[in-house]
């Protein structure tokens, strides 16, 4: 079958006990911009248990489409019977793109999907675009680029480079998106989609597990994606004791403490409150980057936010490359005397 046949922009609708992952909104946002690219449409693949009334809420966050797999094999996550029903819908309703999502079920499913369906993945994309392939034609071959293919770029060799990957030659093409760096759109209240539902049929296998018994841990951090002001500290706080002066900063903006890689390795803050390339993608209103020195690494999971505020004794730091606003200084004096002065701001008023 020739690659003309696939059509359509295809997003995992990620779902855990009934309720849709955040990721599931951004993909279908990113989706909308490549369909409209393309001329074509976006269908939300959604697998679960019982989820069919989820379908309304991808409808409304822009899924022209929704395929719905409801089995009882499919309550809870399991790698061999998700696997089987994504490559299942893949195979019957041949998209000519597919998105997942680069959270820890993503990361399982994405790549045993794409081995069975025989294409490639690019993974923990931060950039998709439709365009052209080679994007640089070679001299004397302009004829060979190939039109309408979808540019995948991520961040390779540790965050040094970065590196835009197409699939030309097989069909669907897929990547795994991480959270946080797509826009979902603002909801359409009323808004349907089409329903397919599809069964592919489920035959255990050996490859099956059985769950045995699932202990949920009740989080005791707040989920830093969400927050819209973020104080985040590196190596250069010093200490998990350095960090309380951070934490009474964020108090008084009403916003949240996170990290850089450094002082999660150092044990002075749980991984949930990391920004970066190996952490979480955040997009505040506004960031404060005290005593970190601006690796690329961590630059790539925080560059979208809308104000940057840097505090750095160094003041060759790369971090003020990308920082609106920048204070040169010790932090142990600067961040206690801005909040004394955000306090007495707040008093006079």
């Amino acid at each position: 079958m020739g690659l003309e046949q696939y059509k359509g922009v295809y997003i995992y609708a990620q779902q855990v006990d009934n309720e849709l992952s955040s990721i599931a909104f951004e993909l279908i946002g990113k989706a909308k911009e490549l369909a409209k690219d393309l001329d074509t449409d976006v269908t939300a693949v959604l697998l679960g248990h019982n989820v069919s009334g989820l379908v309304d809420s991808l409808a409304e966050y822009g899924a022209d489409k929704v395929i719905v797999v409801d089995d009882p094999e499919l309550e809870t996550y399991r790698t061999e019977p998700y696997a089987h029903a994504l490559s299942s819908v893949i195979n019957e309703y041949k998209p000519d793109i597919m998105l997942v999502g680069a959270t820890a079920i993503g990361r399982d499913l994405g790549p045993t999907v794409s081995a069975r369906v025989k294409t490639g993945l690019t993974a923990d994309c931060t950039v998709l675009e439709i365009g052209d392939f080679p994007i640089n034609p070679v001299p004397g071959k302009e004829d060979e680029q190939k039109h309408n293919q979808l540019l995948m770029t991520r961040p390779a060799f540790g965050g040094n480079t970065i590196a835009t990957i197409a699939c030309p030659d097989n069909r669907p093409q897929m990547a795994t998106v991480r959270p946080g760096v797509m826009q979902k759109i603002d909801p359409i209240k009323g808004a349907k989609a089409e329903v397919i539902n599809y069964n592919p049929g489920f035959v255990k296998n050996n490859k099956y597990v059985e769950i045995l018994n699932i202990i949920k841990q009740a989080k005791t951090t707040e989920n830093i994606m969400d927050a819209q002001i973020l104080v985040s500290g590196g190596r250069g706080v010093g200490s998990a004791e350095g960090f309380e002066m951070l934490k009474e900063l964020a108090a008084v903006l009403g916003g949240t403490v996170s990290c850089s890689r450094a002082v999660v390795e150092n044990g002075w803050l749980p991984v949930d409150l990391q920004v970066g390339q190996t952490g979480k993608t955040v997009r505040p209103n506004l960031y404060f980057a005290i005593g970190i020195s601006g690796a690329i690494q961590h630059v790539a999971g925080m560059e979208e936010s809308d104000i940057v505020i840097a505090i750095n004794k160094d003041e060759d730091a790369p971090i003020f490359d990308v920082a609106d606003y920048g204070i040169v200084g010790d932090l142990n004096k600067v961040v206690p005397a801005l909040t004394a002065a955000l306090k007495a701001d707040l008093a006079a008023k």
